[in-house]
């Protein structure tokens, strides 16, 4: 890795570390909030920037360095692949390090666009560390994996832009009208218990989550309320990962924020063996819950090992319905063992289910996404389909064995981009991709499905 010379003065100095996040699900990014409170406890004046709504100058640039880069998923990667490349034709000497799931996934790749370091798990420690040590002139521990728990201070948000340009909380009332809540986000837990094969988060934390203290998670939605958030979605990879760390925060917040609403995440598992928490969630403020279902062929299921089958899914379903908790579900249809009648049974059990109005449109175009460093990289099931390593993409290519099913993919993907660019609603294109997968809906069906009330939603689909 290309480790250029870096001086005391310039890295302490204000904007000598140059934070970015390139897209985080619409949020306000956690990926640098966490690293600039680390970094400003311990004596650094870093600066934050989120290109996803502003553009880096390039005398931010020039002045900086180093360069930290935020990559927690797939598309940040290739976003901030591009941002690193740049740093590099602006300022040769400046180091660039990638932090996040995707950069201890990528690393050896990320090598040949100049990266310094690459940091994953709790990782803010480890940069902290990294950057005293190269202020001493040493090299310092330049790849590394940490998930020990931290002393956590409180995301420190300074330069970001504010929450109005992100993701908002959208609800229709029992009136009819559409309303829009401005929206904030926490981490209450960080890493995962399980070990979904094509999840990132598993070859990086191994099976163990962290939880964030209850007090700093209050803090962290303290400063966003005040900064006219009404709603709070917890980004923890699993929010039930810890159930009685779960009730306390939510708890907590509806102590102190009794009109602030909330969403998180959890697995179809933990809704039917914790779902006697969901009552009480609720009335802490829960609008909705995301869970995914990913499938609901048992073969798929079980390659991705979910941990749950399709009749836990709508035991899932009925637990949420019980505690008047909406469950938005997120799929991933296209995958190598997954078949056409696979991909209609989704679609049928979608309507039937009336979870139209539940589910982003681009989740029916969702392929599987296989990175270097995954689980499902050399795994038994895998290996068959996979072809070479597509270092621009950042992932295994691979082929379905029915050449169908990747038309569909792609049919189904051009459609729900062009519906989604046209506003067509979310029942309109649930109709037209059932068309292009030859499911026949009747007209009672299309009806119910057009006119539904939309359930609970934030305003930025779901993009891996």
């Amino acid at each position: 890795m290309l480790v250029p010379s870096v001086t005391s003065e310039a890295v302490r100095g204000r904007g000598g570390v140059l934070l970015v996040s390139c897209y985080e699900l619409g949020r306000q990014p956690l990926g640098v909030a966490w690293p600039m409170a680390f970094l400003r406890r311990a004596g650094f004046e870093p600066v934050c920037r989120d290109v996803s709504i502003d553009a880096l100058s390039r005398a931010e640039i020039r002045r900086a360095a180093v360069v930290v880069i935020a990559v927690p998923m797939h598309t940040a990667l290739q976003l901030g692949v591009r941002v690193a490349r740049m740093v590099r034709e602006e300022n040769a000497d400046c180091r660039v390090v990638f932090q996040g799931l995707y950069a201890v996934l990528n690393s050896a790749t990320l090598e040949d666009v100049g990266a310094s370091a690459c940091l994953g798990g709790e990782s803010e420690t480890a940069l902290v560390s990294l950057l005293e040590s190269w202020e001493r002139g040493e090299g310092g521990d330049r790849f590394r994996v940490d998930v020990r728990r931290q002393e956590f201070p409180v995301p420190d948000r300074t330069g970001l832009p504010e929450l109005g340009s992100y993701a908002a909380l959208e609800l229709v009332d029992d009136s009819g009208r559409l309303n829009t809540i401005k929206g904030g986000s926490v981490e209450a837990s960080r890493g995962c218990r399980h070990l979904c094969t094509h999840c990132p988060i598993p070859p990086v934390y191994g099976g163990k989550f962290v939880a964030v203290p209850v007090e700093v998670v209050l803090a962290d939605v303290a400063q966003q309320v005040d900064s006219g958030a009404g709603h709070i979605t917890f980004a923890d990879p699993d929010f039930l990962n810890g159930p009685t760390h779960a009730l306390r925060v939510a708890r907590a917040l509806d102590k102190a924020f009794p009109d602030v609403t909330f969403d998180f995440t959890a697995k179809v598992e933990h809704l039917v063996q914790r779902g006697e928490v969901l009552p009480e969630l609720v009335a802490c403020g829960a609008t909705f819950v995301v869970s995914a279902v990913e499938a609901l062929s048992e073969r798929v299921l079980e390659t991705l090992d979910k941990g749950h089958g399709r009749e836990d899914v709508a035991a899932a379903l009925e637990r949420c319905q019980e505690a008047g908790l909406p469950m938005r579900p997120t799929w991933v249809p296209f995958t190598p063992w997954a078949t056409m009648g696979d991909y209609r049974e989704i679609l049928e059990f979608i309507s039937g289910q009336g979870l139209v109005t539940h589910v982003d449109p681009v989740q029916y175009s969702i392929r599987l996404l296989v990175p270097p460093g995954s689980l499902l990289e050399n795994h038994v099931a895998f290996m068959p389909h996979r072809g070479e390593l597509d270092r621009e993409a950042w992932s295994w290519n691979w082929a379905h064995p029915d050449p169908e099913m990747d038309v569909l993919q792609r049919d189904v993907a051009e459609l729900v981009e062009f519906a989604a660019g046209a506003g067509h609603s979310v029942g309109e294109t649930f109709v037209r991709v059932a068309e292009l997968a030859g499911v026949s809906l009747t007209p009672v069906q299309v009806a119910a499905t057009i006119s539904a009330r939309p359930a609970p939603r934030l305003t930025e689909d779901w993009f891996c």
